[in-house]
């Protein structure tokens, strides 16, 4: 009985210093020129940093975000935020498909091509970027000029910066926290890094709304 308190005790204290470690975590994270879905005033937001020729990046586009989406985004419940961290060094074309969704997103498309990237990212026409824009039914012209400017390179650069600037390393990381209005960055209280299972945001996104109730 001893032994099973002692445990016990050593198990709540553990316990205590998970929760102190996780509410200490602050940083400041900004993701101005990002795309987002949902609520622009959601309570929460959710900043993902990824690289469209990540493989675990992929696999949380097509296996994990749709479920978030379906019980967060679209209940208005969490603004989901994308920026751009192309990691060139590992993915020759991460840059060049960063702004191809970037070029889609000028003609309201950045959502489509984002999905187009993710799905198709071991196949031969990833970075055909002119049939991207056909299958999509961009306008080619507009898209392949987009795709040239370095107005366009400037974008993903500024948010490769702030991934850089919030200690980015990996790609997904992922940073959580209450949403500011009218403000292009949150107080991060949760970071997650990697493709974790759906479960993993869940728990950490009713964590922080069941102290807003």
């Amino acid at each position: 009985m001893i032994r099973q308190g002692i445990r016990l005790v050593r198990g709540g204290l553990l316990a205590l210093l998970l929760v102190y470690a996780q509410v200490g975590f602050t940083q400041s994270v900004a993701f101005d020129g990002a795309n987002f879905k949902g609520n622009k005033n959601a309570t929460l937001t959710l900043i993902e940093f990824a690289d469209y020729q990540c493989p675990f990046c992929a696999r949380f586009s097509r296996e994990t975000f749709p479920q978030i989406e379906r019980d967060y985004v679209a209940t208005g419940r969490v603004k989901f935020v994308f920026s751009n961290f192309p990691l060139e060094r590992h993915h020759p074309y991460a840059f060049k498909a960063a702004e191809a969704a970037q070029c889609a997103g000028e003609q309201r498309k950045f959502w489509e091509m984002h999905t187009r990237l993710f799905d198709l990212q071991d196949t031969r026409y990833f970075n055909d970027w002119s049939h991207h824009a056909q299958m999509l039914a961009l306008d080619v012209t507009k898209f392949m000029q987009c795709l040239d400017s370095q107005a366009t390179a400037s974008k993903v650069k500024n948010q490769l910066a702030n991934g850089e600037s919030a200690g980015v390393k990996v790609t997904p990381t992922f940073f959580l926290g209450f949403t500011e209005s009218n403000v292009s960055q949150i107080k991060a209280l949760q970071q997650i890094m990697g493709a974790k299972p759906y479960i993993t945001f869940k728990e950490a996104f009713d964590g922080l709304l069941s102290t807003q109730r």
